[in-house]
């Protein structure tokens, strides 16, 4: 009964921090970066749950998610990142930007799952990231797919786009699956960073919308 009622408060103060997106009829969300919305035909789809499968431990991810950030406060919504190791730097990015980020710092996978049910369930923010690139693929493991699919009915009931960040591919539920390419080295570090930021599409139940589209070229 004292978990419900702690539920209950979460959500009002959710509500009241970060009013609900107004409803739109747009069927993706765009980012901003070409890498990604050229890729995808537009932007992440809203209503659905995409992994981005990032390999190598240098392929990028940190700087896409610095990237989404900035996009977030420069189209004025809000966004939410569960951190699924508590490894989210924030340094590098503006006050202002931060101001549109929910950040919920986890120490384990099953956490962020529970708090991405509850943040789906709640439907304030247009974007919400889970980042589980460095939970050990053990940890990954015990977190069943009919968790996936739970979250993937709740993201169906909003104009949500959902965005999973793993090492390797097991979300069997995204109907967007894409391959972060990128790979790091001292040369990259004179450039920015986003530019150099490469991934293909490996999986996609929208080929109808991206089939004239060239995979994984931005």
């Amino acid at each position: 009964m004292a978990s419900s009622s702690k539920i209950i408060d979460l959500r009002k103060l959710l509500a009241e921090r970060f009013p609900h997106a107004p409803a739109t009829a747009a069927t993706c969300l765009v980012t901003g970066l070409p890498f990604l919305d050229q890729s995808i035909a537009g932007g992440l789809p809203r209503g659905a749950i995409t992994e981005l499968i990032s390999p190598r431990t240098s392929a990028g991810s940190a700087s896409l998610i610095h990237a989404l950030i900035d996009g977030a406060y420069r189209d004025t919504y809000f966004l939410a990142l569960i951190d699924g190791r508590d490894s989210f730097d924030p340094c590098g990015l503006n006050t202002a930007s931060l101001r549109h980020l929910l950040w919920v710092r986890c120490s384990k996978a099953s956490e962020a799952i529970k708090a991405a049910d509850l943040l789906l369930r709640d439907g304030n923010f247009p974007l919400v990231i889970v980042d589980c690139v460095l939970n050990s693929p053990e940890e990954l493991r015990k977190i069943p797919q009919t968790s996936w699919y739970r979250l993937q009915r709740l993201v169906e009931l909003a104009p949500t786009a959902c965005l999973v960040l793993t090492r390797y591919e097991m979300v069997g539920s995204a109907q967007l699956k894409l391959v972060l390419e990128s790979s790091w080295n001292l040369d990259n570090l004179e450039h920015d960073a986003t530019s150099q930021l490469r991934c293909r599409v490996q999986r996609s139940r929208f080929r109808a919308e991206i089939g004239s589209q060239r995979p994984g070229v931005s």
